[in-house]
């Protein structure tokens, strides 16, 4: 176990980035090459081993914290990893990209500060794959079933990665040159570099699992989703939530305005090396950020590594408090005021918080040439977002990057057609509580991250992963030892409800 005294003792002590100036000039994440272990081994020694363990029920895989931080404080690093891997197939992504709401939900966080979590878990996992810890597990003997996953992000990976190892042939279609999905294309390489996802891809074939680029199932002129059905006898969706939502308001149609999607991508092929510049660049102009999320910080840290002359990143909300609103007691992930490493970054060079909170956009202002030159601004209201009369301001911009999250799967093409995929009433693929299509209209097809879930946290979408392959595992041989950390229909823990989990 850990030192029993030392939340008392020990105080919380984050691993540092790398100073502002230095990253802003490279590509590279903002803790390479600092020294993780000696913080997070003293760090693992303030978990308190509670009897109840509530940082379980903050993360929906259900890791085993306490376990692997005793190991870590112990130093035992094939221990650590072991554990870790027991309840997450990609903990180097997790641990880097995952907003840890396990920490919010540590005992700890009653009444001080919580377990370094997630750096600990980042630690685990880079000191094991540097150990050579990371070996291939393939399945002991075939099942002779055949699994389509479409689809390779996190909920795709890991599905086919537990359905590979239960002994199923696997094979992943990704329309993308690349394997990873968002993760190889939405998450900029100073948050992930790619070199452990490639790792992870690696490992996967070697355990056997087959993976197919440029396959654009489904897409408006292909016809290969539905005769995948009838080839495999089961098929996992995870395309993920991709239908982007818009800002409709005057000038949109103006140059310059893109989706964030779209500007990460060209930033992200650069570092890939498909390109020497990419397709659309921040350098040498004034860039507002449209949306306060995770997608929006990561905007504006490319932004800045790319040499804009100014970011500003726009948020609807109302600037959170420092402290737990009251609706949101622990051991809920709280909305608090939080600072990103971007946020740090633009704060450390500009001097201010990059963010204007419970701002709405009104219009796009545009030059001669068609191209846009400012955002009209407004304060709103805080619960109705109701323009609020006299708070008009501009805000000079010759990029604007919208981050406004997404409304579900992408409605173009014919995969639903040809899967016989329903909508759900918020736009997501309809399911059952087991993860398969709900209609009875697509026996053996099963949905699982985003698709169905809708726009969530690489924890949840590993999570779906990892339950679907049980579901489906299920399906073909009648029983399953493939755990299942949650129901299709589970949902984050919250102030009026726990969490449901399934077994583990």
């Amino acid at each position: 176990m850990t030192d029993p005294f030392g939340f008392l003792r020990i105080p919380r002590e984050p691993v540092p980035a790398r100073p502002v100036g230095e990253r802003l000039g490279d590509w590279h994440e903002v803790y390479a090459g600092q020294a993780l272990l000696p913080f997070v081994s003293r760090q693992a020694d303030r978990c308190m081993d509670c009897g109840v363990p509530f940082c379980h029920t903050g993360c929906p895989l259900g890791n085993l914290i306490p376990e692997w931080n005793a190991y870590a404080a112990h130093a035992d690093w094939y221990a650590a990893y072991e554990r870790l891997h027991a309840t997450n197939n990609f903990p180097e992504v997790t641990g880097r990209l995952c907003p840890a709401p396990c920490e919010d939900a540590c005992v700890l966080a009653i009444n001080s500060d919580p377990v370094t979590i997630k750096n600990v878990e980042q630690a685990i996992v880079d000191e094991g794959t540097r150990c050579g810890y990371m070996r291939p597990h393939p399945a002991e003997r075939g099942s002779g079933r055949t699994v389509a996953v479409i689809g390779s992000g996190p909920a795709g990976l890991a599905a086919a990665q537990q359905l590979t190892r239960a002994g199923h042939t696997v094979t992943v279609h990704e329309r993308a040159d690349r394997i990873g999905g968002l993760l190889r294309y939405g998450i900029p390489e100073f948050k992930m570099e790619k070199a452990p996802l490639d790792r992870r891809i690696e490992q996967m074939r070697e355990e056997g699992t087959v993976f197919v680029t440029g396959a654009d199932l489904g897409g408006a002129t292909d016809a290969g989703a539905g005769g995948l059905r009838g080839r495999c006898d089961a098929v996992v969706v995870a395309v993920g939530a991709g239908e982007r939502r818009e800002l409709p308001v005057p000038g949109r149609a103006l140059a310059g305005i893109h989706q964030a999607m779209e500007y990460l991508t060209c930033a992200n092929r650069v570092q890939e090396g498909d390109c020497a510049a990419p397709g659309i660049t921040a350098e040498g102009r004034h860039v507002v950020v449209v949306g306060g999320g995770d997608t929006g910080s990561d905007c504006l840290g490319t932004a800045l590594r790319q040499g804009a002359l100014s970011v500003v990143q726009i948020d609807i909300n109302p600037e959170p408090g420092e402290d737990r609103p009251e609706g949101e007691p622990w051991p809920v992930y709280a909305r608090t005021y939080r600072i990103s490493h971007a946020h740090e970054e633009a704060r450390g060079r500009a001097g201010q918080d990059p963010r204007l909170f419970a701002r709405a956009t009104l219009r796009f202002d545009g030059d001669a040439a068609g191209r846009v030159r400012a955002l009209r601004l407004t304060a709103v209201e805080p619960v109705s977002r109701s323009a609020l009369a006299g708070t008009e301001q501009v805000v000079p911009a010759g990029l604007v990057l919208l981050a406004l999250g997404f409304s579900g799967p992408e409605r173009a093409g014919r995969l639903r057609e040809q899967l016989g995929l329903e909508l759900d009433e918020r736009g997501n693929f309809a399911r059952d509580a087991g993860f398969a299509a709900a209609g009875g209209r697509a026996p053996g097809v099963f949905v699982a991250g985003d698709a169905g879930r809708g726009q969530s946290l690489v924890v949840w979408a590993i999570a779906e992963g990892r339950a679907a392959a049980a579901a489906v595992d299920r399906y073909l041989t009648g029983s399953t030892c493939l755990p299942a950390p949650i129901a299709a229909h589970d949902r984050p823990m919250t102030a009026l409800g726990r969490m449901r989990y399934g077994a583990f």
